[in-house]
């Protein structure tokens, strides 16, 4: 009888959640979003982010919500704008590499700098301590602008058309650098630091433009850089390369509160965690798929050498992070966003910036 009676209540209960369910798409704003995403040739974009927002969120608010999805490469932008455009009313909601925005907000690269987040681990732990102040800095920097959502790329690796056996080997070579905190820690190390887009680093590297590049693993792999570079160094110089979504303030104000509180849940369970739960795997895949060491589900592997990271180069990271990266930055923000930084960030790694 306690069986039947508990399986009665839980059919009952299970009835609820589904009305409950229902009755909430029922009750979300009638609207559309056009969406501007990453990069389209990558696999954050076409695994995740086109599925979620072309088809997952029309379906789940049973058509309430529309969507029209693009990405900013699509547009002609190099993904700096993207922010800035949104600030404007011309973008809605936008995907960019938070280090592409670092002119316009330099609050940004609090979230990512090299190294400073070995493994995805920690990497997470980074982003959700420091989620509170980027939802503020977006907010301040472009226009009530709204954060979303806040994901990584793999790990942002070295990719060198040139041997060598150490982080130290650095010294002296002309590195593309995937963003301005990368740059400064290049040049720490005694690397040149150089600017280029993306889709131009394969043909720097073959003609001896750049001698090495950083970049994701698996991006690096999609995008051919192990046809045009011979070694792999595979700790997080170049962070983690977070892509934060943000939408228009006017836009988000248009919406009912029960439609922001939907969208927030739809969008961490479905878009960002699987992001994260990949990130593992992908970076994984990436250096099998580069070295042909493991398997490699998404081509022809290359033959790149891996190099291995020493003891010595996590000591020369942490010495030039408090050195000089920490207070290079803490220089570009108030006083305000550092001590921030302090008590969310620091808390987790164990570092702290000062002027």
């Amino acid at each position: 009888m306690l069986t039947t009676r508990t399986s009665l209540v839980s059919a009952i209960a299970a009835g609820l959640c589904v009305s409950a369910g229902q009755a909430a798409a029922q009750e979300l704003d009638q609207t559309s979003l056009s969406y501007v995403g990453s990069w389209s040739s990558l696999s954050l974009f076409q695994n995740f982010e086109r599925p979620f927002w072309e088809k997952h969120l029309p379906e789940a608010s049973e058509g309430r919500i529309t969507t029209e999805v693009t990405t900013f490469d699509q547009m002609g932008l190099d993904g700096g704008e993207v922010y800035r455009l949104m600030a404007r009313d011309v973008v809605e909601v936008g995907s960019t590499v938070a280090d592409y925005a670092v002119q316009d907000a330099p609050e940004l690269e609090g979230l990512d700098m090299p190294m400073i987040a070995p493994d995805v681990e920690t990497a997470r732990e980074v982003a959700e301590a420091y989620r509170p102040v980027l939802a503020d800095a977006f907010a301040e920097r472009f226009s009530g602008a709204q954060l979303l959502a806040v994901v990584p790329y793999p790990s942002q690796m070295v990719f060198c058309n040139a041997e060598i056996d150490g982080l130290g080997d650095l010294a002296g070579k002309k590195v593309r650098a995937s963003g301005r905190t990368t740059a400064e820690f290049l040049e720490a190390l005694g690397a040149e630091g150089i600017t280029l887009s993306f889709s131009e680093v394969p043909g720097a590297l073959q003609r001896g433009v750049i001698d090495c590049a950083v970049t994701g693993s698996l991006s690096g792999y999609s995008s051919g850089w192990h046809e045009v570079s011979t070694h792999l160094y595979p700790l997080p110089v170049g962070g983690w390369d977070h892509v934060a979504t943000a939408m228009n303030g006017n836009k988000w104000d248009s919406l009912s509160s029960d439609t922001q509180e939907w969208l927030l849940e739809e969008i961490r369970e479905n878009y960002e965690v699987p992001v994260w739960e990949s990130a593992v795997e992908e970076t994984r895949e990436g250096i099998a798929c580069l070295t042909g060491d493991g398997d490699c589900s998404r081509g022809e592997p290359g033959d790149m050498v891996l190099v291995e990271a020493t003891d010595e180069d996590f000591q020369e990271v942490s010495r030039h992070l408090e050195e000089t990266l920490l207070p290079n930055w803490a220089g570009r923000v108030d006083q305000e966003w550092v001590d921030r930084w302090n008590e969310t960030v620091g808390e987790v790694t164990g570092l702290s910036a000062s002027r």
